[in-house]
C-alpha cells in the first residue's frame, strides 16, 4: 500500500513562501539576466553610434575640435592631441642635383623619424588675403634720419610685386602631428619632444620653421572659414573669460551647407573636396609644385600614417601569399581549359 502524502502544515507553508521570497530577492540582487545584459550592451552601442552620427545644429558644432590651448596644443577628441609647426621654402628648384639628393635624403629621414603612434599631416595653403591688411606688414616705419624716402620706395615696390606676382595669394606651409594621450599633461611633454625633433630636422634641411601658439592656429582657421568677409581676426584668450564665449565663436563662419554631393558652402564661399590617388610607378618632384602654382584658393593636405615594421612585413607577406594563390588558381583554370599552364 502507498503511503498517503502528508499535507504541509501552516509552518511548512510559511517556510516554503519565505524560501521563495529569499530566492526572488537573490535574483534581484544579482541584477539582470544574461539576455537582458546583452540587450543593454546593444542599446548602449546604438546610443554611442547615434551620438557620433548626431548632426550638428550650429556652425560651431561643425568645427571638429574640443579645445585649443594658449600654447598651441589642440584637443580634437577626448584622448587625442595635436600641435602645429609652420615651415618655409628652401631653394630646391635652383639647387644642384647633388644638393637636391641630399635634401631628399634628409626629408626621407625626417618622415621616418615618426613612429607608428604619431599621425602627421602636411598642409599647403594658398589663400587670397585682404591686400590692405597684408600690406601693413610690408610698410617700413619711418625713423629720424634721411632715408625715409628710400624706405617708402622700397615698401611701394614690394606692394607692387605682391599685387602683380601672386595675384594677391599668400602661400603658407604647415605640418601637424597628433598623438593619443590619457591627459593634457602627458600629451604636452611628448608633443614638446616631437616638436623639438621636427624643428631640428627642418634646420638640417636648411628650412626655417617655428611652432604656432593657440592664437596663430585660430587665426588660420578663421581666415580659411571666412574667405567671403575677409575680416581681420581680433582675439586674445582674455576675451573668453570676459564674454563667456568659446574659441569657436570667434572663428566660425555664418553657416555651413553640405546638402549637395558635389560641393559645399561655407558662409558665401563655395568649395569642393577631391581625393587624389596616384597609381603611377614613378612620381616626379614637380607634381606638388605644379598644383601649388594654381592661382586659386587651395588647400592640399598630405596625410602620413607611419606603420609598425612588423605589421608592414606581415601585411606584405599576406599580400604575396594572396598573389601566389591567385596565380595557382589561374594556372589550374588554364589546365582545365586545355591551355598550357
Amino acid at each position: 500500500m502507498r503511503k498517503r502524502q502528508k499535507k504541509p502544515g501552516k509552518r511548512e507553508i510559511r517556510s516554503i513562501s519565505l524560501k521563495k521570497q529569499t530566492e526572488k530577492n537573490k535574483k534581484q540582487k544579482t541584477g539582470l539576466t544574461k539576455e537582458e545584459k546583452k540587450r543593454l550592451k546593444e542599446l548602449r552601442m546604438i546610443k554611442a553610434e547615434n551620438q557620433k552620427k548626431r548632426k550638428p545644429f550650429t556652425a560651431q558644432d561643425t568645427i571638429p575640435y574640443k579645445e585649443i590651448y594658449k600654447d598651441g596644443i589642440c584637443r580634437t577628441d577626448d584622448n587625442y592631441y595635436s600641435k602645429m609647426v609652420q615651415f618655409y621654402d628652401i631653394n630646391y628648384q635652383l639647387a644642384q642635383n647633388d644638393d637636391k639628393a641630399a635634401i631628399f635624403e634628409n626629408y626621407c629621414e625626417f618622415l621616418n623619424s615618426f613612429d607608428s603612434s604619431v599621425e602627421v599631416q602636411i598642409t599647403f595653403l594658398n589663400q587670397q588675403v585682404n591686400f590692405d591688411e597684408y600690406a601693413k606688414n610690408i610698410d617700413i616705419p619711418e625713423q629720424d634720419d634721411c632715408f625715409n624716402d628710400i624706405r617708402k620706395e622700397y615698401s611701394d615696390m614690394l606692394k607692387m610685386q605682391l599685387s602683380k606676382g601672386n595675384n594677391g595669394l599668400v602661400k603658407t606651409k604647415y605640418i601637424t602631428f597628433s598623438i593619443k594621450a590619457d591627459n593634457l599633461r602627458n600629451a604636452k611633454s611628448r608633443l614638446e619632444r616631437i616638436e623639438a625633433s621636427v624643428l631640428n630636422n627642418f634646420k638640417v634641411m636648411g628650412a626655417m620653421a617655428e611652432p604656432l601658439n593657440g592664437v596663430e592656429r585660430l587665426k588660420i582657421l578663421h581666415d580659411v572659414m571666412n574667405m567671403d568677409t575677409k575680416e581681420s581676426f581680433h582675439f586674445h584668450y582674455g576675451m573668453v573669460a570676459k564674454t563667456g564665449l568659446q574659441t569657436k565663436d570667434f572663428i566660425a563662419p555664418t553657416g555651413f551647407d553640405f546638402r549637395n554631393d558635389s560641393y559645399f558652402r561655407m558662409g558665401q564661399t563655395f568649395g569642393c573636396v577631391s581625393y587624389l590617388q596616384i597609381t603611377s610607378p614613378e612620381l616626379t618632384d614637380k607634381l606638388l609644385a605644379d598644383l601649388l602654382d594654381l592661382e586659386e584658393n587651395l588647400i592640399i593636405n598630405m596625410h602620413l600614417r607611419p606603420i609598425d615594421p612588423k605589421a608592414a612585413i606581415k601585411s606584405l607577406k599576406s599580400t604575396l601569399s594572396n598573389i601566389q594563390k591567385m596565380k595557382i588558381e589561374e594556372q589550374k583554370k588554364a589546365v582545365r581549359s586545355g591551355y598550357d599552364m
